[in-house]
C-alpha cells in the first residue's frame, strides 16, 4: 500500500505516544498517509512529562491541518511503580536530549478530548465491530490498564504494533530500551495478554533504519509543513546521537518505523519468537529476553524485527510528508514553540 497507489479503505489505527521527536514523526506519517484512518491518538508519560505529551501532540496534529483526530491523555506514571525504576541517564533539554520539553512549532490551537485515554480504549474496542489496530510506541502503561479492566479485548485488536526492546541493542541501561524499561510490568502484560498477532520493534531494528542529514535536507525541502517539521526533529535527533552515540551523521527515528510498517510490512524483517520482559533483576529491569535458540521450548509471542529497510523508509517519509492537508491556510516556518 503505498502512498501514490489507489487506496480503498484505511486501516482504522489508535497510536499511543509519549511525544517527543520521533513519535512526532510517526504522527504526522500515520495522521498524512490515505492508508491509515487514524482514529485517535492517546499519550502517556514517557520520554517527556504527560502534560507535555499532551501539548506536543496537539502541536503536532494542529501543525499539519488534522486537528480533527482526538487526542486522549493517558497515565501519567507507570502501572506499579512510583516512577521509572532509575534516573534518566541524560539531563531533560540537554544537548544529548533528543527529544527537549516542547516541539519546536507553534502553540497548539485545539484541546484534549474529555474522559482519558483508558476510557476511551476500553468503550472503542468494546463497540467495534472490525478488529483495530493499537500502535503504543511508548511505556505500555495504558494498554495494560485497558487488559486488566478487560482481558478480553484482545480480541477487538487485529494487531498490536509495538516500538520497544531490544535483543541485541540497548539504549536507557546496558539491559534495557527506555519504553520497556520505563514500565516493564506493563510490559509483561502486553507480551503476555494473547493477542492475535503482536509485532515488536526494538532497537535492533530501529538501528538498522538511520535517517541522514542529507535526508533532512530532502525532507525541508518539501516545503510542507510535515517535512520541515519532520527535518527540524529528526535533525535534533542527529545532533544528540552526535553527542552520547555518532552514528555518521544520521539517527535513528524509532517510532516511525512502527507506522510505515502498517502500509508497508516489507520495511522491517521479522521473525516469531517467544519474549519475556525481567521485571526484577537489578542490573536487567527491562530487558526484553528474545529466545532465538533454535531449540527453544517457549511459545512464539511476538513478531520481532530485527533487520529494517532505511531506503525504504526514507522513500516513504518523503513520499507522505510530501502531502499538505491545510494547503488552503499554511502555516509559517516553525519556531521556537
Amino acid at each position: 500500500m503505498r502512498v501514490d497507489g489507489v487506496v480503498s479503505v484505511g486501516r482504522k489505527v489508535i497510536l499511543d505516544v509519549d511525544t517527543g521527536t520521533d513519535d512526532a514523526v510517526a504522527i504526522m506519517f500515520a495522521a498524512l498517509h490515505p492508508g491509515i484512518d487514524l482514529l485517535a491518538v492517546t499519550t502517556v508519560n514517557g520520554n517527556v512529562p504527560l502534560e507535555n505529551t499532551m501539548d506536543n501532540t496537539l502541536r503536532v496534529l494542529d501543525w499539519i491541518g488534522r486537528s480533527e483526530v482526538p487526542v486522549f491523555a493517558g497515565l501519567p506514571r507507570p502501572i506499579v511503580r512510583a516512577g521509572f525504576p532509575s534516573a534518566r541517564h541524560f539531563e531533560r533539554d540537554s544537548d544529548d536530549d533528543p527529544h527537549g520539553s516542547t516541539l519546536p512549532i507553534p502553540p497548539a490551537r485545539s484541546t484534549s478530548r474529555a474522559g482519558g485515554a483508558v476510557e476511551f480504549l476500553v468503550e472503542t474496542l468494546r463497540a467495534t465491530t472490525q478488529p483495530l489496530t493499537l500502535v503504543p510506541v511508548g511505556p505500555l502503561s495504558n494498554i495494560a490498564t485497558v487488559l486488566a479492566i478487560d482481558p478480553s479485548l484482545t480480541e477487538a485488536v487485529d494487531e498490536v504494533v509495538v516500538m520497544g526492546g531490544g535483543h541485541a541493542e540497548a539504549n536507557v541501561t546496558a539491559s534495557a530500551e527506555f519504553n520497556v524499561w520505563a514500565d516493564p510490568e506493563a510490559a509483561h502484560v502486553v507480551l503476555t495478554a494473547g493477542f492475535r498477532r503482536l509485532t515488536l520493534v526494538p532497537l535492533d531494528a530501529t538501528h538498522r533504519a538511520l535517517v541522514t542529514r542529507a535526508a533532512c535536507a530532502r525532507l525541508a525541502d518539501l516545503g510542507t509543513p510535515a517535512g520541515t517539521a519532520a527535518a527540524r526533529f529528526i535533525g535534533r535527533r542527529i545532533d544528540a546521537y552526535g553527542a552520547a552515540a555518532p552514528c555518521g551523521g544520521a539517527a535513528p527515528v524509532h517510532d516511525v518505523v512502527c507506522t510505515a510498517y502498517l502500509v508497508e510490512p516489507d520495511v522491517v524483517t521479522t521473525r516469531h519468537l517467544p519474549v519475556a520482559v525481567d521485571t526484577a533483576g537489578p542490573l536487567t529491569v527491562g530487558r526484553t529476553v528474545v529466545d532465538t535458540r533454535p531449540d527453544s521450548r517457549g511459545t512464539p509471542n511476538a513478531h520481532v524485527a530485527f533487520d529494517a529497510d532505511a531506503g525504504l523508509l526514507v522513500r516513504l517519509l518523503t513520499e507522505v510528508f510530501a502531502r499538505d492537508p491545510a494547503a488552503d491556510g499554511p502555516a509559517s516556518a516553525p519556531g521556537p514553540g
